[in-house]
């Protein structure tokens, strides 16, 4: 059903589903609305209760009616750029990139132009407009300085289905990360929970008092005595999730200076490999492949990336002068 604010989507809650939050339950609907989202449309009156206005804190009842009011899309601010892009498949309805590092993925306070939106626009005249303003058909992003692979709704109907798998946890995403140091086990799972750092805003932290759950699961694909190159896959996708949890097990991702120590390579004795890490000015972090269920087909689908030439010439070294 339609509105003049847009879209508006009803649900009749059943027994099993009583007693828990409106901003719980509505994150678990189809409606390609965050948590924050979610609470500022219930601020806005855009979400009702047996068609009354309600409160983030009310607790459903059997039976309740809930009416969600989406807004219209609005007019992009971004401009289409003629920026090259990596296609890896594209349909009507979505469209796989292979992100560089260094590509910021939405325009923001001093990136607003050469940005993967940007890019987008130009490539695509149909996007959808339910990500916001400066965010056309994003559901998920890449740090600007991790590489690889992400999915771009390019249909309202695409991108409200995509927005439902990824806030179900149902996407499989996995990475390539090359680590400092050499792990004692094998593989291992990481389960604590990430959130802002108490100090400064723009870093997270596993030690933050109001983190959201956060698992991850790596294992060893390779070892280089200085340096483990692993496979990481990521059930939640926090914020600098895989950064954050790495490092707290006192691995940091070779090249990030945010969570890692910058004076990690100068220990390292020999010298081309010192120079060589020491070269590497992004973190060592790569969206390697993502599986999907097609949001219009329902489908199944596993896109793969290679290891960009940064990352697959630093392991080659790597392998070639370490003493394992």
């Amino acid at each position: 059903m339609d509105s003049p604010k847009g879209k508006v989507y009803e649900f009749i809650v059943p027994s099993h589903e009583a007693g828990d939050r409106i901003d719980i339950y509505l994150s678990r609907k189809e409606i390609a609305l965050s948590r924050s989202q979610i609470k500022k449309s219930v601020a806005d009156g855009l979400v009702q209760v047996n068609h009354k206005s309600t409160r983030v804190s009310y607790r459903l009842k059997y039976g309740d009616s809930v009416q969600v009011s989406t807004r219209d899309p609005v007019v992009y601010d971004a401009l289409p750029q003629n920026i090259p892009l990596s296609i890896v498949y594209e349909d009507p309805h979505i469209l796989v990139v292979d992100k560089p590092a260094g590509m910021v993925v939405h325009p923001a306070a001093g990136n607003y132009q050469g940005t993967l939106v940007n890019a987008i626009l130009y490539h695509c005249k149909d996007l959808s407009g339910i990500g916001g303003v400066l965010r056309p058909g994003i559901v998920h992003r890449l740090d600007k300085n991790t590489s690889g692979l992400l999915v771009v709704a390019k249909s309202d109907e695409a991108h409200q289905g995509l927005a439902g798998q990824f806030t179900r946890h149902e996407v499989r995403k996995s990475y390539k990360a090359l680590v400092y140091g050499s792990p004692k086990d094998n593989e291992g799972v990481i389960d604590a929970p990430v959130g802002r750092h108490a100090v400064d805003r723009k870093r997270m932290s596993t030690t933050s008092t109001r983190g959201k759950e956060a698992l991850t699961r790596w294992q060893v694909y390779e070892r280089y005595g200085v340096a483990t190159l692993l496979n990481v896959d990521i059930v939640t996708g926090r914020t600098h999730q895989i950064r954050v949890h790495l490092t707290s097990l006192g691995y940091p991702v070779v090249g990030d200076n945010v969570y890692g120590n910058p004076r990690r390579a100068n220990a390292v004795a020999h010298t081309f490999l010192r120079a060589t890490l020491q070269a590497m000015k992004r973190q060592a972090l790569h969206a390697e492949r993502i599986s999907v269920v097609h949001p219009i087909t329902l489908q199944e689908f596993t896109f793969s990336s290679p290891l960009p030439h940064d990352m697959a010439e630093l392991c080659s070294n790597l392998r070639k002068y370490c003493t394992k």
